[in-house]
């Protein structure tokens, strides 16, 4: 019986999303030296035989990020044959949240620069990596419709105002806002915390918090 020998390598790319002047972005890095110079890419790397997919993915999120424990889901594997012209690689998608106050973005050892963009103006990207991200955007679009996902990209402590934003940002549309607050007040989803904004002198806002810490199905749209 003949043994198949295969040369196939297995990678994971992340999607990491979060909020920053108003605009949803998602963390891209790029190379300054060749092969493949100044074109950005998800971060990702190969996984090694002694860790699973999901290991792998959140290593990678912490290397780049310098944050642990943060909300990561796998998306889809992409496995065109062609999808990367070096090697037959295959490749796990994972999507990632995190807050604009937690985003602590670092260069790896290999010379990569990082960096933010608006996921509306993406500079050219790596093989599938805009197909990966366009993905990962309605992914995160029809989760917020049916889930409690907001909280993974918001401040622990937040305004109805900063909620509203999270929703009107990522999915690209304006809502009422008496809709809207009387909406997620009928779900219980969130709680006051009985403080204000500090930030703002003249008229702070109240602040809220999620209920439940955990991914909940809840009917928000």
């Amino acid at each position: 019986m003949s043994t198949i020998k295969q040369d196939i390598l297995i990678t994971v790319d992340n999607v990491i999303f979060t909020i920053i002047n108003d605009k949803l972005q998602v963390l891209l890095v790029s190379r300054p030296i060749e092969p493949f110079k100044d074109i950005w890419a998800l971060p990702g790397w190969f996984v090694k035989k002694n860790e699973t997919l999901e290991e792998a993915a959140y290593k990678k999120l912490e290397e780049k990020t310098s944050v642990k424990n943060i909300y990561l889901e796998q998306l889809y594997t992409f496995s065109d044959v062609d999808r990367d012209p070096r090697w037959r690689i295959i490749s796990t998608a994972y999507m990632a949240l995190v807050t604009k106050e937690n985003l602590l973005l670092k260069s790896g050892s290999r010379d990569w620069m990082i960096r933010c963009f608006p996921v509306n103006s993406l500079p050219k990207l790596w093989f599938d990596h805009k197909k990966i991200i366009e993905y990962a955007i309605k992914r995160l679009k029809w989760k917020l419709e049916y889930t409690n996902l907001a909280q993974y990209i918001l401040p622990e402590k937040f305004t109805f105002t900063q909620l509203q934003n999270v929703y009107e940002i990522v999915l690209n549309q304006k809502f009422d806002v008496r809709n809207f607050r009387k909406k997620i007040n009928s779900l219980w989803i969130i709680e006051e915390t009985w403080e204000k904004e500090i930030w703002n002198k003249y008229r702070p806002a109240r602040l809220f918090k999620f209920s439940n810490k955990n991914m909940e199905i809840v009917d928000v749209l």
